[in-house]
């Protein structure tokens, strides 16, 4: 994990059975799946060599009742968990778990932007600690995609709080622009922003994690029970993604050469 303020730094699943999902994600994407030690919690860290990657959680009955969904959420880092909830509750988000410790790691804060995206904001305890040096190695989040009920609109409310710039914009067609963006004007691209179908139910964040074939981890996704819900299609730069859902319902996505 990183403290670069408007850097994704971790990937969290919470899904209903945690044995099935660590399978499922080890086959299609490589990961090494390992409990955590912490005593109080029933959680999966994904390595990809040492790096611990992304972690899984079974979601309680009582958050299952109360609406959680089964989703991937990504960690943002902040320079300051407190002062960006307060920013992000003044700008029309919501926070649905206030700041709060996790004891050796970090605070966090589960929070939506204003058109209901989930996502989480994230300030590591340990200042020396750094996120994968390459993130375009298999194994690693290698895009981040957020369907917005207006991409044009929410985008400077992101700019504002993490201060991602905006960088190249794609015409869509039909599906509007696609807006690309990176954490300084001059950088990489690290995600883009989209104005979501009307079938899509809620605006989301979708996180490409990167493989080494796209053609073999689509079958391995529907031999390990998983549905491909977008075949796979080129995009610039030569490498090719398919979105998919996993067992247990969580909607992610894979990046990878053809």
């Amino acid at each position: 994990m990183d403290a670069t303020q408007g850097k994704f730094v971790w990937y969290e699943l919470m899904t209903t059975d945690g044995a099935a999902a660590a399978k499922f994600y080890a086959d299609v994407v490589g990961w090494k799946a390992e409990k955590s030690p912490m005593p109080d919690m029933d959680y999966t860290l994904f390595y990809v060599g040492k790096d611990q990657v992304a972690g899984a959680f079974v979601l309680s009955k009582e958050a299952r009742q109360g609406g959680a969904p089964v989703a991937w959420v990504g960690y943002i880092a902040v320079d300051d968990v407190d002062k960006s909830a307060a920013a992000l509750k003044a700008a029309g988000g919501t926070v649905y778990r206030g700041p709060d410790d996790i004891p050796h790691v970090g605070r966090f804060a589960m929070v939506a932007d204003p058109q209901g995206a989930v996502f989480a904001l994230f300030k590591s305890a340990n200042a020396g600690q750094v996120s994968p040096a390459d993130v375009t190695k298999p194994g690693h989040g290698g895009w981040h995609e957020l369907h917005a009920g207006d991409g044009a609109a929410v985008f400077p409310f992101y700019e504002k709080l993490v201060g991602w710039k905006k960088l190249d914009t794609m015409d869509m067609g039909p599906a509007g622009p696609y807006q690309m963006f990176g954490l300084g004007s001059g950088g990489n691209a690290i995600g883009g922003v989209m104005t979501k179908s009307p079938q899509q139910p809620a605006p989301s964040w979708i996180y490409y994690f990167n493989v080494a074939g796209i053609e073999a981890a689509v079958g391995k996704v529907k031999a390990g029970g998983g549905q491909i819900v977008s075949p796979p299609s080129e995009v610039p730069g030569g490498q090719w993604i398919v979105q998919g859902i996993d067992p247990q319902g969580a909607h992610f996505a894979l990046v990878g050469a053809k």
